[in-house]
């Protein structure tokens, strides 16, 4: 394989949950040596699941998304089978250190002299009582890239604010300009987009400071919290506000500019989203749906009045929905030049052969999961092909590689750092 563009960059990764593990995943698929810093002292929340040794209960009755394990089976190793982490834990390498105890910090502090960017999204509260700062590490290496990703910031009122994705998402007011019209916003569901928006955007800003450093030989601090790392995505809402004094309001499958839906097919829970942003657009709609009579309507005669009888309009493209395969009407409907697209469930993209062509898939394995599919990089390079070159790291798993050659521990040092609980590979018995 030709040399990956971070190759020869050292990562050290301190990132729990989601956004941290993802945008450290980003820089893994790049090519950077990405070292997972665990302790099997304490188990990091939701991160390598919800518990270390979740009962049978959870086992079996919780989804993957959620704690649930693949085929409903914890195995002897459950920490190792989290589908959330294992879905951003490809390419990277792991080893155990007790940062709470002074040789822990120590054995940090060497990893520090030895690599080029720290990366964390831990509260800030965490990182003070570890001892572990941006200018700490700064004292041991000069040009050290640190990047913290903080929910709310490292400053203000918000600073120690604890905060999954889905709590930043409603903070920034996404949660009332999302979901029906006439729902109850107490009835949404969770979504993560402010952990994609972050994890994606630290990546970018950890390559800028290192083309950076490459000119100056400066390391710098990156604060990136994850909510501000949304703002971008609601910019439509905040304009409208500070515009019109308004505030945004929920709009559905709605768009505010074009006749929008997404409308039921043929089959249990398939649907097809249809958009139609103009007059042209709407006469090849009628035509491709045989210019039924409720089409000439005067409700309907231009974009502007089809707008003002959205509801109306919505029941009569229904109908004719309802009779249709969402992936036939969705080939009718673009050979006639109408935006349009199946709804897919994950069975529906596993499938999708567009999706499988550009190997949007690759298969993946470790002893405690077995082989299964993965989302790989979301990008391609012509000269530098990405791919998942090794599987989910599992907790542990590189604890000689990164002691022995990267530390240069000696073999009794070694043992010493077992016997005093900071290597292993699996979590103390009393973490449940």
């Amino acid at each position: 394989m030709d040399k990956l563009p971070l190759q020869g960059i050292r990562i050290l990764d301190m990132t729990v949950v989601w956004a941290g593990p993802y945008a450290a995943t980003l820089l893994a698929d790049l090519g950077a040596e990405v070292i997972r810093i665990e302790s099997i002292q304490t188990l990091a929340p939701t991160t390598r699941g919800i518990m270390a040794r979740p009962p049978e209960t959870v086992i079996q009755n919780l989804p993957p998304f959620a704690g649930g394990y693949p085929d409903r089976q914890g195995g002897d190793r459950p920490w190792n089978r989290s589908p959330q982490f294992n879905s951003h834990g490809r390419n990277k390498l792991s080893m155990t250190v007790d940062l709470r105890t002074t040789r822990g910090k120590e054995i940090f502090n060497r990893l520090v002299s030895v690599s080029d960017i720290f990366i964390d999204n831990n509260v800030a509260e965490t990182m003070e009582k570890l001892g572990i700062s941006y200018a700490a590490m700064k004292s041991i290496k000069e040009d050290i890239i640190a990047i913290r990703m903080p929910a709310y910031g490292d400053s203000g009122d918000y600073k120690r604010y604890r905060a999954f994705g889905v709590h930043m998402a409603n903070a920034l007011g996404h949660g009332l300009v999302r979901g029906y019209p006439d729902m109850d916003p107490s009835t949404n569901s969770g979504e993560f987009v402010v952990d994609a928006a972050a994890g994606a955007q630290a990546a970018a800003a950890a390559m800028m400071a290192l083309i950076y450093r490459n000119k100056s030989g400066k390391g710098q601090l990156i604060e990136l919290p994850s909510a501000r790392a949304t703002f971008a995505y609601l910019s439509k809402s905040f304009l409208e506000h500070t515009i019109t004094g308004r505030i945004p309001e929920s709009l559905g499958n709605r768009d505010s500019t074009a006749i929008q839906g997404c409308y039921p097919c043929i089959g249990d829970d398939r649907w097809i989203a249809i958009t139609i942003t103009n007059d042209h657009e709407w006469n090849q709609f009628v035509t491709a749906i045989g210019n039924p009579t409720w089409a000439m309507q005067p409700e309907f005669k231009n974009h502007l009045s089809r707008r003002q009888h959205h509801d109306m309009l919505d029941e009569h493209i229904s109908s004719w929905t309802q009779s249709q395969d969402n992936q036939e009407a969705m080939h009718l409907l673009q050979s006639a030049g109408v935006i349009s697209g199946p709804i897919m469930d994950v069975r529906d993209a596993l499938n999708d052969p567009h999706l499988k062509d550009r190997n949007f898939y690759v298969e993946a394995s470790t002893p405690d999961t077995g082989t299964y599919r993965y989302p790989t990089t979301p990008f391609k390079m012509s000269e530098t092909p990405l791919t998942i070159r090794r599987g989910p790291v599992m907790l542990g798993q590189d604890n000689d590689y990164v002691y022995r050659e990267v530390l240069g521990v000696s073999d009794a040092e070694f043992n010493e750092l077992v016997q005093e609980g900071h290597i292993g590979t699996e979590y103390v018995a009393e973490i449940g």
